[in-house]
């Protein structure tokens, strides 16, 4: 059965194939994550050290390392550096709570008699993340223009800080919207996203796992602002946002403490805007 075109009968295959006890292919995939995670995260912190140091800026902020153009390096060779240690930060901060979704991917498409699961599986992850390196490619884009322009004109630099208050307190807003609520409710039920999202097949396994990193960089684009805002490889608020991210899809409190984030974010923005324009 091609459960992609039936959603009540999507959802009752992934139903069924939830209850059922894992077996050794899913073990393996559990150690197999377990390494990629242990490796990104590795690699993050080693990356955080080195971009751990910064300039200090007209209007009282510092420009991180991560936003500089390094002597001897082109901006192809910075983008693709920082792309690398942003696909690295995101496996570390997104694969714990994305992995209940691609697990049950990998369940259902085994469980139906799909050829090569696994590897469906895995091109749903590639998927996942293929929206987050999209979504690090226009970070950086951002992150580059506004240094560049800082570097180049002290007045812009010093409005700096007030262009972060702002966003922080639009990136808080947007985390007490129903549509925020709307998004996370799909991260929340990976039952209710297979069964109207499930598409068989690499290609519907890649496309399945781009359906739901769009959904989750919808969901998360305001906190992953903040942290851009705070420390973008700080390893401090690189852990706190990835709790907050956790807790939000797997903890049944997590909606509220979302909403409790994006009202502090508030308060922060609005502190932030005041002492830089008084």
């Amino acid at each position: 059965m091609d459960i992609s075109t039936n959603v009540a009968a999507g959802r009752e295959i992934a139903e069924r194939v939830m209850a059922l006890p894992s077996d050794r292919a899913e073990q393996w995939a559990r150690v197999v994550a377990s390494c990629v995670f242990l490796l990104a995260a590795g690699g993050t912190i080693y990356s955080a050290h080195g971009m751990s140091y910064g300039m200090s800026m007209p209007g009282g902020w510092t420009m991180p390392m991560m936003w500089m153009m390094m002597p001897g390096r082109s901006l192809i060779g910075s983008f693709f550096v920082f792309l690398l240690m942003w696909q690295a930060m995101m496996i570390a901060m997104m694969l714990p709570s994305s992995w209940p979704m691609l697990e049950l991917y990998g369940r259902v498409t085994r469980h139906t008699g799909q050829p090569r699961p696994m590897l469906n599986a895995a091109l749903a992850g590639a998927g996942y993340f293929t929206v987050w390196g999209a979504f690090g490619a226009i970070a950086f884009a951002a992150g580059y223009e506004v240094s560049r322009a800082a570097m180049f004109s002290a007045r812009l630099s010093h409005w700096v800080p007030a262009a972060a208050g702002v966003l922080l307190i639009l990136a808080g807003a947007w985390q007490l919207t129903p549509f925020k609520q709307s998004c996370l409710k799909h991260c929340r039920e990976p039952l209710l996203f297979l069964g109207h999202a499930y598409r068989p097949g690499a290609w519907g396994g890649f496309r399945v796992g781009v359906h739901h990193g769009a959904f989750c960089a919808v969901c998360c684009w305001a906190l992953m602002l903040m942290q851009m805002i705070l420390g973008v490889m700080n390893i401090a608020v690189m852990a706190g946002v990835a709790a907050v991210i956790g807790a939000e899809k797997l903890w049944k409190r997590g909606p509220l403490l979302g909403r409790l984030v994006g009202a502090l974010s508030m308060v922060g923005g609005f502190v932030l805007l005041f002492r830089s324009i008084y």
